[in-house]
């Protein structure tokens, strides 16, 4: 699994495609339906091994930018904890927890108590502390157990979810669209940029990341790549940082 899932994707460019129909006739004279993205993605028009393929190129864009202030690949961190507040038995599908905590739908959860450890997907969130799992939960773990939510750090899913999203988003839209230009993709990658400009520059901080530290290092003396003789980057080239 990458910086994030399917269903992240999902969730980015649902309804963002609708129905339609060619305004030309194909090879065999008929008008064909254009692309539909609704609630799920067409599995047989977007395989799941294509969707994996555009996370794990967003997931490289994204280590390549920002190795120089971070060892990379990112880790996984647990940035909430929080107990039990009722059983888990076969009667009662939901978790309920003492610590309320701003969940996400498809957040990873680890509940662990009497020497059983399972790790989950949220499916369903009811309150902020109370929620469902997408698989059901094997073993019967008892109030107090520990529960807690593992992610990577913000903004590092939403950087990846947007960037891969667009990339796929571009990709069907520029087949079947004319002029080939799609404005969604772009503002997805320019909140992405933004994202990592702000790591880049220190606004936003990875917390529980190793940082690579240089004592008494100053980024101003480092010597600007040579460019051909009289040679200058387009200004219409959005750069990062």
């Amino acid at each position: 699994m990458g910086y994030c899932t399917q269903q992240d994707i999902e969730n980015v460019i649902a309804q963002a495609l609708t129905s339609a129909t060619a305004s030309s006739p194909d090879s065999f004279g008929t008008l064909s339906p254009l692309i539909s993205i609704g609630n799920t993605l067409d599995k047989n028009l977007i395989p799941d091994s294509s969707v994996d393929y555009y996370i794990q190129m967003a997931d490289r864009e994204i280590d390549a930018a920002l190795s120089e202030l971070y060892n990379t690949p990112f880790c996984e961190l647990a940035n909430f904890e929080t107990v039990l507040f009722s059983d888990i038995y076969e009667y009662n599908d939901y978790i309920v927890t003492e610590k309320a905590c701003p969940l996400m739908t498809n957040d990873e959860v680890i509940i662990m108590g009497d020497g059983q450890e399972e790790r989950h997907v949220i499916d369903e969130v009811i309150s902020s502390m109370v929620f469902s799992t997408v698989d059901p939960i094997g073993y019967f773990f008892p109030a107090d157990s520990r529960v807690v939510r593992v992610s990577y750090p913000d903004p590092i899913r939403f950087i990846s979810a947007r960037k891969a999203s667009a990339t796929l988003y571009d990709k069907y839209f520029s087949s079947e669209a004319s002029p080939n230009v799609s404005k969604f993709g772009e503002y997805l990658r320019q909140l992405a940029d933004s994202d990592i400009n702000n790591i880049l520059n220190g606004t936003t901080i990875l917390h529980g990341q190793h940082r690579i530290g240089r004592r008494f290092y100053n980024p101003n003396t480092v010597d600007q790549y040579g460019l051909p003789s009289g040679g200058t980057i387009s200004k219409d080239v959005r750069q990062i940082k």
